[in-house]
């Protein structure tokens, strides 16, 4: 960037001093889950990880978390032996909320360090000073912040992984490209919902080339044996020991309801939301009403999702839906095999699980997110799909930090994130004449004046107003409003894809 703005390295010390200040904040069951995950690891033979369930917070990561939670606790000993006891269930001494709180900014070093290559790998210093905006706004993203440093999670080195992959695939390095990210794969699961967009490309790119029938038999060996080897190494032993039916159970727990607790902000948040008003205007349109499902519907508990009015969704719908919308984008990336389309697929492949998928939380929401940003200020169009996303996405994250002390923090912080690189996004994509009514600016204007009164009634008013009474209405407010918006920005990136 110029001499005027901050550099890379001011923002880093900025942000890390915030995140150190941050270590006493409120955090989430997830700080207890993965507690137990370091005393797991520690503490019992590697054939017992899975199979341990003294606390409900049972091990559900794939081998390679395991084992970095258990590279951790050979640190986390030095600091309290107590949090690597199993037994030691909700253990929370300030020397355990230290570490593990040290070893997510510690961890993030993968996030730095991928988004220091995103920026040297670009070609002109105008390229330059754009990767760096990108790279200031995803360092500092409001995202990370909640998820990570208050809520509690390791999203920053996972995103890291998948940013270093990306660029790789940018570069051209297509065989580190895959093997990066089958090394994800075996960090985190999620990333199964992007993984078809690498499938499409690296067998067009990497291995069939420019004439399909002229199939590249060493880069496909190359490939494969890679693959292979590393999911040999995560979970070669427990197909050995005969652990992968209750290792896969512990992944894949199917028998959650559609939505959860509180509903992440995709389709079925609204159609969700269609369904609490029509119970309500059911008796004027003569709509029968399953009076059975007023009490749970679309609580998001276990086994238990249902609609009083509205049919029912079975998985079945939701898998065809994503499977839609994830074919269209495959076709187009495998007949226009290039990096910037790639990149735009693994982004499609993230909305499309985000927006259609079963039981989706709303931390998902970074599997579009992170993607899209790389993207955002390549076009004007992009841009003007990306701002809905970025607004509704960090807003729609507030509500896993519900305490009144963080209410400032994150709420200034997110307001400050969105306006300075709001403007900074604009510095360097100017608006062309012909874009100057494009239509997702028109609706970012509507969509943004409307969410300042909604966090304002849905964390202070609502409380002010009904006290402990209708608890549920904000955050079907809060899901509804930032559904719309992501929305709207899935719509308009999924058509400016295809005929882009």
């Amino acid at each position: 960037m110029d001499s005027e703005h901050p550099t890379f390295n001011q923002c880093l010390v900025l942000a890390t001093a915030l995140k150190l200040l941050l270590i006493p904040a409120y955090r989430s069951t997830d700080f207890e889950v993965h507690r137990n995950w370091l005393a797991i690891t520690h503490s019992l033979h590697p054939s017992k990880w899975y199979l341990e369930d003294t606390s409900e917070w049972t091990l559900d990561y794939p081998p390679f978390f395991a084992v970095f939670e258990w590279v951790l606790s050979q640190f986390a000993q030095f600091f309290d032996t107590g949090m690597l006891q199993v037994k030691n269930l909700n253990y929370g001494s300030m020397e355990t909320i230290y570490f593990q709180r040290l070893s997510v900014i510690v961890s993030e070093l993968v996030l730095i360090l991928s988004l220091r290559r995103f920026i040297n790998i670009q070609a002109s210093p105008q390229s330059k000073k754009v990767a760096n905006i990108i790279s200031l706004s995803l360092l500092l993203s409001p995202a990370f912040l909640i998820i990570d440093h208050i809520h509690f999670q390791y999203n920053g080195m996972m995103f890291g992984i998948l940013i270093f992959s990306l660029t790789d695939a940018l570069t051209d390095n297509l065989l580190r490209s895959g093997i990066l990210f089958a090394i994800l794969l075996c960090f985190k699961h999620i990333y199964l919902y992007i993984a078809p967009a690498y499938f499409a490309y690296l067998l067009r790119k990497y291995c069939l080339g420019e004439n399909l029938f002229d199939i590249q038999i060493v880069n496909c060996i190359k490939l494969g044996s890679a693959i292979v080897s590393i999911f040999g190494v995560a979970f070669g032993y427990f197909a050995a020991i005969g652990q992968i039916p209750q290792l896969l159970s512990r992944l894949f727990p199917f028998s959650r309801g559609l939505c959860h607790a509180y509903w992440a902000p995709n389709a079925w948040a609204l159609y969700a939301f269609l369904d609490r008003v029509l119970i309500h205007i059911a008796p004027r349109l003569n709509l029968s009403v399953d009076s059975a499902s007023l009490g749970s519907a679309t609580r998001g508990l276990v086994g238990d999702t249902s609609f009083a009015v509205l049919p029912n969704i079975p998985p079945r719908v939701t898998f065809l839906l994503t499977l839609a919308v994830q074919i269209v984008c495959l076709v187009k990336i495998f007949l226009q095999p290039n990096p910037s389309k790639f990149i735009g697929s693994v982004t499609l492949c993230g909305f499309a699980s985000f927006m259609f998928g079963w039981h989706v939380h709303e931390k998902a929401i970074l599997l579009p997110l992170v993607p899209f940003s790389l993207l955002a200020l390549q076009d004007r169009r992009y841009l003007g799909a990306f701002r809905p996303l970025a607004v509704a996405g960090h807003i729609s994250l507030f509500p896993l930090v519900f305490k009144a002390a963080e209410f400032p923090i994150k709420t200034a912080y997110t307001i400050l994130w969105i306006m300075v690189f709001f403007m900074a996004f604009d510095t360097v994509v100017p608006v062309a004449k012909s874009q100057r009514v494009f239509l997702l600016d028109r609706f970012e204007i509507v969509y943004m004046t409307v969410g300042v009164p909604l966090i304002l009634y849905t964390e202070i008013f609502h409380f002010a107003i009904f006290g402990s009474r209708l608890e549920f209405l904000p955050l079907m407010f809060t899901s509804a409003y930032c559904a719309l918006g992501i929305l709207g920005s899935f719509l308009g990136f999924f058509v400016l894809y295809l005929t882009g």
